[in-house]
């Protein structure tokens, strides 16, 4: 068995955009009824999801047979976390609040066996060798892993040019949302100074031949950001449309609304 590539990685590499879907339901069901409608990636998301490593090794179990590429947003930087993740399968890292260039070099190391970094040896025990199936997995996961730092905040901004230049980080990830608090627009991701931000950003993600992305859930802003060049984007969250859908649903009904367009059956 040959160690597996790593699809979005390479995607990222040559310039295509990748079109993706937030995860915050933490259920491996609704994750694969999301892995086959057409996304790119989806984000496994265990910063302000309630996934933990069992939960999320089960989605990654459930979204395996499709062809969409998971994502693993974890809560914080630690290594031992970052080990963990890595053994039960996944390969593309998001790590928040990434703040200087000093802190995305220790990730990358993090993410890495020696003598590229510190990333301890269990391959053994671990479903991402499938158990020391693949022969040659200690020697070529360094050049599968993908690594992709979240600046969210002012003062990362500032420093974004730093981190976008490690080599080893793969994309770079605007937070709008905690970047506008950050810059005193609390709740307002699509204020005109937090907009023009993000294209500064996104523009100097670029300049250092690195790939930058966002999660907008506006479609027009979203396009927006891609003809800038942003080349992973999240369109949408899963609890999101499912909360929108299931409150309009029920006020067609409250309101005595006539359907709009008729919809499929559900059985």
């Amino acid at each position: 068995m040959t160690t597996p590539d790593n699809p979005f990685k390479r995607a990222l590499q040559a310039g295509r955009r990748q079109i993706g879907l937030w995860l915050g339901l933490a259920d491996p069901y609704a994750a694969e009824i999301c892995a086959g409608c057409g996304f790119d990636w989806v984000l496994i998301d265990g910063e302000h999801a309630p996934n933990d490593l069992r939960q999320m090794l089960s989605t990654l179990q459930a979204l395996a047979p499709y062809p969409v590429h998971p994502v693993v947003r974890i809560p914080e930087g630690n290594p031992t976390l970052i080990k963990q993740v890595l053994e039960i399968g996944a390969t593309t890292l998001l790590v928040p609040m990434v703040e200087s260039a000093e802190q995305a070099r220790a990730l990358v190391r993090a993410m890495r066996y020696p003598p590229e970094g510190t990333r301890g040896v269990g391959s053994g025990l671990a479903r991402s060798s499938r158990w020391n199936s693949h022969p040659r997995y200690l020697h070529e996961a360094n050049e599968r892993v993908c690594l992709l730092v979240q600046v969210e905040t002012a003062s990362a901004v500032a420093q974004l040019a730093d981190i976008a230049a490690v080599e080893g980080v793969d994309g770079v990830f605007i937070g709008p949302a905690d970047l506008s608090a950050s810059m005193g627009h609390l709740g307002q991701p699509t204020h005109p100074e937090v907009r023009t931000a993000i294209e500064q950003a996104l523009a100097t993600i670029l300049a250092a031949g690195k790939a930058p992305g966002i999660l907008c859930t506006d479609e027009t802003l979203a396009r927006h950001y891609i003809a800038l060049g942003a080349r992973f984007v999240a369109v949408g969250v899963d609890t999101t449309l499912l909360t929108q859908s299931a409150r309009a649903l029920a006020a067609r009904f409250q309101d005595d609304q006539p359907a709009s367009a008729k919809t499929p059956s559900g059985y």
